[in-house]
């Protein structure tokens, strides 16, 4: 097994110092394990897809123009 250094904010350390008795590095080890998982169904379920970057992007402008539009 490989180890792994991550930081976090002091106030997050503190909270977890209130609890000892949880093993934080198998809560990451989880935490790891369930958003990789996430991140391959989605690759699965995108690998056949023709929707382009260049499509998010154009259809992510008109969002944001008629978000704009609402709010001026």
């Amino acid at each position: 097994m490989v180890n792994m250094t991550l930081s976090v904010p002091d106030d997050l350390r503190q909270r977890m110092g209130n609890f000892p008795q949880i093993k934080w590095s198998e809560v990451a080890r989880k935490a790891f394990e369930k958003e990789l998982t996430v991140l391959e169904k989605m690759d699965e379920w995108l690998k056949d897809s023709e929707f382009t970057e260049e499509d998010a992007e154009r259809i992510g402008h008109k969002i944001k123009a008629e978000i704009r539009k609402r709010f001026k």
